[in-house]
């Protein structure tokens, strides 16, 4: 079965620049879903799990590290990774984020090689 992946940023531009910027990285995912909130992204993992969330941190609504506490809980979301996209690159949020539950972090800019080497370790 393939293998499929949410996005989930407020921001439709950087959606469709993170998934320009994974199919740059050569990493294929067969099923693809776009989230703009936290809470959408709950709405949606709810109706089944993907393998991969790609998740902003600063969100109205929800922000991203809620989204990893909340995801954690979902029976359906245990075998989900979770990598944060975000500018902020404070380590103590990093490692706040990744004790929370993130399996992942990259930080803005970014690039197809960055994807390539947090995310495919992530798949196998």
């Amino acid at each position: 079965m393939g293998k499929s992946l949410m996005i989930v940023d407020d921001s439709a531009t950087m959606r469709k620049i993170i998934m320009r910027t994974v199919r740059m990285s050569g990493l294929e995912f067969d099923r693809t879903e776009e989230a703009g909130s936290g809470v959408e992204a709950l709405q949606k993992l709810e109706g089944g799990p993907v393998d991969v969330i790609l998740c902003d941190i600063n969100m109205p609504e929800m922000n991203g590290t809620e989204l990893v506490k909340k995801a954690r809980e979902l029976a359906s979301c245990s075998g989900t990774k979770i990598v944060m996209v975000s500018t902020e690159s404070a380590q103590d949020l990093i490692d706040q984020v990744m004790s929370d539950g993130a399996d992942g972090y990259i930080t803005k800019p970014f690039t197809p090689e960055k994807f390539q080497e947090k995310l495919a370790p992530l798949l196998n």
